[in-house]
């Protein structure tokens, strides 16, 4: 099965995919917010090309496990993406992911950090399975 997973941010949004026969994950892209509104349309794209069995989207908890300030945004998000795939969605702890990916990368390739942190989405979902 196709995995697409997304690293939300409100300038720009993480993508990744994976295969769950292999269990493999690749960093893919990132879709920049235009006018402060979400890139439907690249988003949507990127979906249809991929058609994923099933979508992951980082739930952005504080280290306490309380729903961080931007969860709000997320979940109008996750719910839109529910809606207009019809595709099942799970949520996948994002703590420390962002941080995981800049040691991973290191400082110059700083443009890819979301899409990696995406792809530690599923591979902590392919830990957890």
């Amino acid at each position: 099965m196709q995995i697409v997973a997304f690293d939300f941010g409100t300038k720009k949004i993480g993508i990744a995919v994976g295969q769950t026969q292999t269990m493999t994950s690749s960093p893919l892209d990132i879709v920049f917010s235009k006018n402060n509104k979400i890139n439907w349309d690249g988003i949507m794209t990127i979906l249809e090309e991929w058609k994923p069995g099933l979508i992951l989207v980082g739930k952005p908890l504080n280290m306490d496990g309380t729903d961080s300030d931007i969860m709000e945004k997320v979940d109008i998000f996750y719910k839109k993406l529910e809606k207009l795939t019809k595709v099942k969605c799970e949520y996948v702890d994002e703590r420390l992911t962002s941080f995981e990916a800049r040691q991973n990368l290191g400082e110059l390739k700083t443009d890819l950090i979301d899409a990696h942190a995406a792809k530690i989405l599923i591979d902590n979902w392919f830990n957890k399975s």
